[in-house]
C-alpha cells in the first residue's frame, strides 16, 4: 500500500510505516476478527467479502486471464490494504463525530455526478476507483461520503488533508476508539491512524535457526 496522499483522496493516503504506539489484539482475545475499533469487530469474513467483491470487479473488468493475472500480481496486498481503509473510515467516521460533522446524500450524488463528467461517466468512474484505490463499484458512494468528511474536518480544522493538524485529529480519534488488529494482518500505528507490518522477531528466529536444525 504505497499511493500517494491526495487533498479529495484522503482513504487512499499512503502512511509512511513507523512503529511507535502500536496495539495489537491476538486471536484468542478477539476470535474471527481482523480488527477491533471502538468495541465493534470487523470480523475476518467481512474482511474477505470485501476482498471478494474487488477481486469480482477486477476479473469483470479485465476479463483476460492473462491480463488477470497481472492484476492481482499488482494488487498482492490488497487484503491488508482493505483493512486498512476499512478502519481508517471508521476512524475518520469517528473525527468527524467529534467535529459534528454530517454529510447529507445530496451531496455524495452532487460529488458523485460532478466526479462522473470529469470522468467520462459513471463506468469510467467506477473503473478509476477501482483501478487506484481497490474500491468496489457497490461501495463508491459510501467511499465518496467518506471523502466529503474528510473535506469538511480539515474545513473545520482550518486547514487541509496532508497537513500535520488535519492527521492530528485522525490519531486522537485513532487513541479513542482504541483500535485493535489481529496480528496476522500487522498492527495499528495511532500517530499516523495507519496499518503497519507488526515485526516478528520470534520468526525470524525460526527461520534462521531453520537450516541449523535440518543440517544437525
Amino acid at each position: 500500500m504505497h499511493r500517494r496522499r491526495r487533498t479529495a483522496l484522503v482513504l487512499s493516503a499512503a502512511i509512511a510505516a513507523a512503529a511507535p504506539l502500536l496495539t495489537a489484539c491476538g486471536s484468542d482475545t478477539h476470535p474471527g476478527a481482523a480488527a477491533v475499533v471502538g468495541g465493534d469487530r470487523i470480523t475476518v469474513a467481512q474482511l474477505e467479502g470485501r476482498v471478494n467483491e474487488v477481486r469480482r470487479a477486477q476479473q469483470a473488468a479485465v476479463p483476460d486471464e492473462t491480463q488477470y493475472q497481472q492484476v492481482l500480481g499488482s494488487t498482492s496486498a490488497l487484503t491488508r490494504d482493505t483493512l486498512h481503509n476499512m478502519v481508517l473510515d471508521r476512524v475518520l467516521h469517528r473525527a468527524a463525530q467529534d467535529q459534528h460533522i454530517t454529510v447529507a446524500r445530496k451531496e455524495v450524488q452532487q460529488m458523485r455526478t460532478s466526479l462522473e463528467q470529469q470522468a467520462g461517466g459513471a463506468t469510467a468512474l467506477e473503473t478509476t476507483w477501482l483501478q487506484r484505490y481497490g474500491v468496489a463499484p457497490q461501495r463508491l458512494d459510501d467511499n465518496l461520503r467518506l471523502q466529503l468528511e474528510a473535506q469538511k474536518l480539515a474545513q473545520k480544522l482550518g486547514t487541509d488533508t496532508t497537513t500535520p493538524a488535519f492527521w492530528k485529529a485522525l490519531s486522537s480519534a485513532s487513541a479513542e476508539l482504541h483500535v485493535d488488529l489481529n496480528p496476522r494482518y500487522g498492527a495499528w500505528d495511532v500517530e499516523r491512524s495507519s496499518r503497519v507490518d507488526a515485526k516478528t522477531p520470534w520468526l525470524r528466529e525460526i527461520t534462521e535457526k531453520g537450516p541449523q536444525q535440518q543440517t544437525a
